[in-house]
């Protein structure tokens, strides 16, 4: 009798032990489940961040083309477009106009052609104009507006001629005024105009890495 009672008691040690060392496994397993259905949505917020970094890093390097006197002299806020490293006012009065291209009188055209003329100086390309007013660059002071300014007005469709992620890839990619702004030929003085800081491939893969990410912008200060 006393042999059973001691086998009882060793069975119901085991079966208790065995229970929480189930009950542990159990807790276990829930934690882990849990962990692995918190996973994806832990790992979308990594990749987004990610992405925001990198497409804030991409738009820095858009910004300092779109600043450079090549494209802000078009870009302007003033009811005339400027020339030169140092932005200096257009020669001969020349004037925006109601479509950006000049007026009756002295059309943008009629000096800017299809192409440079280098023994001129004339820069020329396909559409010759000045930017809309809503795509200005600069503040009516002729300072130049910060990255977060200007990163709203090219997202900005009611602004931007209504393109949207591709089509701003496109315009980089594309327009013939773009274009220009990476060739621009020589100036009256016969030296070779400066450069924007990137290439254009190198400025069209910045865009298309800024559009993947969402476009998007820093915060405004």
């Amino acid at each position: 009798m006393a042999k059973t009672q001691g086998t009882t008691k060793s069975t119901v040690t085991i079966t208790l032990w065995g229970l929480a060392v189930l009950a542990l496994l159990l807790a276990c397993s829930s934690r882990t489940a849990s962990a692995q259905a918190a996973s994806p949505e832990r790992s979308s917020r990594i990749d987004s961040r990610t992405a925001r970094v990198e497409g804030l890093a991409a738009w820095d390097q858009i910004y300092s083309v779109l600043t450079h006197p090549r494209c802000i002299n078009c870009h302007t806020a003033t009811n005339y477009p400027q020339q030169g490293d140092d932005r200096h006012r257009h020669v001969a009065n020349v004037v925006r106009g109601a479509e950006g291209k000049g007026v009756a009188a002295l059309q943008c055209v009629s000096c800017h052609q299809e192409a440079n003329a280098d023994t001129t100086g004339v820069p020329g390309a396909n559409g010759w104009h000045l930017a809309p007013l809503s795509m200005s660059w600069q503040d009516g002071n002729d300072r130049i507006l910060p990255s977060a300014e200007v990163c709203r007005a090219v997202t900005d469709r009611s602004k931007n001629h209504d393109l949207d992620g591709p089509g701003l890839l496109k315009h980089h990619t594309e327009e013939p005024l773009v274009l220009w702004a990476f060739q621009p030929g020589r100036g009256i003085d016969s030296n070779r105009r400066t450069l924007p800081p990137l290439t254009h491939d190198a400025f069209v893969a910045a865009t298309r890495r800024w559009v993947d990410a969402g476009m998007p912008c820093p915060p405004i200060k």
